[in-house]
């Protein structure tokens, strides 16, 4: 299986760069730039990795990210995970960034994104994975920083996606950044949002109805709302799942409890990343593999999951269309 897996053509949809942060990458940077990690050593810092709910892992996740400075550090970073998700068999990868995590300690944004789009870039010519960069607001911000935020990227139009939220999900709903979302529909970017990992099913409807998504960053609160399931599966809205991201931050206690095999069957168009891989025990690969023998998932059941991750991706008809045909080449090529 494993082997079906890293050779599936697909896409990886929820991908926070910051969160591709190996502990020996983010010492290697601090010694880079001069900064001292409140962690004395790697296995500390991956000793942290043991999470009790969305905020703990946040609070770890922020204090690693003062190491990244640089160009060369954001580029590092970003083709590092690039190198990986290839070794995946990851043709498109849609990746979130963070910018007020870095702005607010004095980063130009410039820095940040002229860091990942020529990794992007480069990775697309040396290793065949296209990618697009999707700008996430910090839903723990007032949303007059997520405006100022947006603001500061109009001048880099071109080279951004989209835009998301993210962050500390509880008491921020998606309706207080309705004009965030407005001014970004304006500039024609695509628009998706997490909602439903630790907040309610309404959070989901909000992003749908107030914010105007297009996907859902994981949903896995929909469930408790049937009516909500329905029309998920009804109007094909895609749902970036993240199951090791749900195990380790406790949304389910063990991975045969995830409903990503019961949301499939009733007609949603679900899909495996890997969330923030560094801190979760495993990159897009792992994910489906680890998920396939907890719900005793199919080969079959796999190359939907992978059909759906292309689906769901922002490329062109044609170019989407080309990857959907490698995957059923590769699929047939498989079947006995």
């Amino acid at each position: 299986m494993d082997e079906f897996v890293r050779g599936l053509p697909k896409a990886e949809l929820h991908l926070h760069i910051e969160g591709t942060l190996e502990p020996e990458m983010a010492f290697a940077l601090a010694e880079r730039n001069d900064v001292t990690l409140p962690y004395r050593s790697v296995e500390e810092l991956r000793a942290a990795y043991d999470f009790t709910d969305l905020q703990s892992f946040l609070d770890v996740y922020y204090a690693t990210a003062v190491v990244l400075q640089t160009e060369a550090d954001f580029y590092d970073l970003t083709f590092a995970y690039l190198q990986r998700a290839a070794a995946d068999g990851v043709r498109r990868a849609e990746i979130f960034f963070d910018p007020q995590t870095h702005t607010a300690r004095g980063v130009p944004f410039e820095v940040v994104l002229t860091g990942i789009t020529e990794a992007m870039a480069d990775g697309r010519e040396r290793l065949g994975v296209s990618s697009g960069l999707i700008l996430c607001f910090l839903r723990h911000l007032p949303p007059e920083e997520a405006m100022a935020t947006f603001e500061e990227a109009l001048p880099y139009r071109d080279r951004l996606l989209g835009v998301g939220l993210d962050s500390s999900e509880v008491g921020n709903p998606p309706e207080l950044f309705v004009d965030v979302y407005d001014r970004a529909r304006a500039e024609g970017l695509h628009l998706v949002a997490h909602a439903g990992e630790e907040g309610p099913a309404d959070y989901v409807r909000q992003a749908l109805d107030l914010l105007g998504v297009e996907r859902i960053d994981h949903g896995v609160r929909a469930e408790d709302d049937p009516p909500l399931v329905s029309r998920l599966a009804r109007e094909g809205i895609p749902l970036t799942m993240c199951p090791l991201s749900n195990l380790r931050l406790r949304v389910f206690d063990r991975l045969e409890d995830h409903n990503l095999a019961r949301l499939m069957e009733a007609g949603v168009k679900v899909t495996i990343n890997s969330d923030d891989p560094a801190f979760f025990g495993g990159y897009v690969g792992t994910n489906y593999v680890e998920t396939a023998a907890a719900l005793g998932l199919t080969r079959a059941d796999l190359t939907r999951l992978a059909r759906n991750s292309l689906e769901a991706t922002f490329l062109p008809a044609d170019e989407k269309e080309a990857l959907v045909a490698e995957l059923d080449a590769y699929a047939g090529a498989d079947a006995p």
